[in-house]
């Protein structure tokens, strides 16, 4: 049996407090109204804003060669009195809808701090979730030693899913204004703010039905975890396999559920905040990213557990495996991602390559930094069959690999929430920080509930013997 080590248990719930520490400043933080916004920036010199100045920039020329035309062709004194009047309204009325509009994005980024990593460490688990359904079904006899490492990860799935529709039903109470079709106003026919794309989709995009589908497609996830971890342990006593093949037709379910479940998701939680914009391939994209993800968590406890003494039927085939998971999945990612990015770019319709042009604008650095972290670094280092045999390079990959994925799922919802206000401070690092903490404390905590070898499985003496 394993044994919650204290030094790990200690490190768990500092990181947990420690973030919600770092969490809770960067809401004290926060401008409440736009004098506090303009007496912070005035008290940094600067605005906050990464490439805003760029667009102001642009304002301004183009506002200073208004005023040169209009010097130019205006002859009445009183014409010129009466436009410049109207273009200083205009202008104060302009800048007024900016400074909100920036104020309402300072005031999400705390909420998509924690939303990014909360849904990050929820699909670590997921993904995990499906790769052992896969084994499940596939009948694999590699990977049953692995088993109890998946189940322990796939534990996670409670709270990580519980944590995302807390965030939804947040959002749906109008506490924040992460998803922007929630604002009523967008589908008021008589309102000025009335957007017919958003009256259109207002079907699907609506509070009730939002919270209603999170639900759904959480119990699929949650009662496959508690079933195949119930099945796999009364296994372990049991006297034939009748156990084995309740879990078999259960992971054949559940897979064909999940793909349903996932890809609606994937639409619901994360395209929606891009709620004009939306990809035939995106249920794809968010998948690969998941389960590569998922699959460098189960190298990475797997060796953890192996430097611990346990694991003991282990051995550097079965790591190989994962480590050729990664790599192939990585490369997989970016097929999909290329795919996407290179059909909306060519095409160049409007509303489609908007969503490319905003990041490339204003997340230059993460979303092409994003490219060598998830495609290059996994190429260069888990090319070579022999690195995937060493536990260091495996897991030099695998912490590159995870953080490559959490700028991912970051340039997946910042853009729409907070705009050019990006960056890696307080609120991004905390929030990671307090998922990482609870994330460990529940796994670890999974782990030690059963034994870390699945005994009665049949295919397990082939697992043990697997080497080539």
């Amino acid at each position: 049996m394993y044994t919650f080590s204290n030094r790990l248990r200690l490190f768990a719930i500092i990181s947990f407090a420690l973030g919600a520490i770092m969490v809770g400043l960067s809401f004290y933080n926060t401008p409440a109204d736009i004098p506090e916004m303009k007496a912070m920036e005035a008290a940094h010199g600067h605005d906050s804003g990464h490439g805003e100045a760029k667009h102001d920039d642009g304002k301004t020329a183009h506002h200073d060669d208004q005023k040169t035309d209009a010097a130019h062709a205006t002859e009445d004194h009183h014409a010129e009195k009466t436009a410049d009047a109207h273009g200083a309204e205009a202008g104060h009325h302009g800048d007024a809808h900016a400074d909100e509009h920036k104020l309402g994005q300072l005031q999400n980024k705390p909420w998509a701090a924690i939303y990014v990593a909360a849904f990050f460490f929820m699909m670590i688990s997921l993904g995990v979730l499906a790769f052992y359904a896969i084994q499940r079904a596939a009948q694999a006899g590699w990977s049953p030693v692995l088993f109890r490492v998946m189940e322990g990860i796939g534990s996670y799935i409670i709270p990580g899913t519980i944590t995302i529709i807390i965030l939804i039903a947040i959002s749906v109470g109008e506490l924040n204004h992460l998803f922007h079709w929630m604002d009523p106003e967008l589908i008021m026919p008589d309102n000025d703010k009335f957007d017919k794309l958003t009256y259109g989709k207002s079907a699907w995009l609506n509070g009730t039905g939002f919270i209603i589908r999170a639900v759904i497609y959480s119990s699929i996830w949650i009662v496959y975890s508690i079933l195949s971890r119930r099945f796999s342990s009364r296994q372990d006593d049991a006297t034939d396999n009748s156990n084995f093949k309740k879990n078999f037709r259960l992971a054949a379910v559940f897979l064909v559920l999940f793909l349903i479940s996932e890809s609606m998701m994937s639409w619901d939680w994360i395209m929606s905040f891009d709620h004009h914009w939306f990809s035939t391939l995106f249920g794809w994209y968010v998948f690969a990213s998941m389960f590569v993800s998922g699959i460098t968590v189960i190298a990475l406890v797997t060796i953890y557990l192996k430097s611990r003494g346990y694991l003991e039927y282990v051995n550097d085939s079965h790591l190989h495996d994962l480590a050729k998971f990664m790599f192939g999945i990585s490369i997989f990612w970016t097929y999909l991602w290329f795919s996407q990015f290179m059909l909306i770019w060519y095409s160049n319709i409007p509303e489609e390559v908007t969503y490319f042009l905003t990041r490339i604008d204003d997340y230059n650095l993460p979303f092409f930094g994003m490219l060598a972290l998830n495609l290059i670094f996994p190429l260069l280092i888990l090319m070579n069959s022999d690195f995937k045999r060493l536990n260091w390079i495996i897991v030099i990959a695998g912490v590159i690999i995870l953080f490559g994925h959490y700028i991912d799922v970051f340039n997946m919802v910042m853009p729409a929430t907070v705009g050019p206000n990006w960056s890696l401070g307080l609120a991004e690092i905390g929030a990671v920080l307090l998922f990482l903490g609870l994330f460990i404390f529940v796994v670890f905590t999974a782990l030690t509930k059963k034994p870390l070898l699945a005994k009665r499985n049949p295919f397990i003496e082939e697992s043990k013997q697997f080497h080539y």
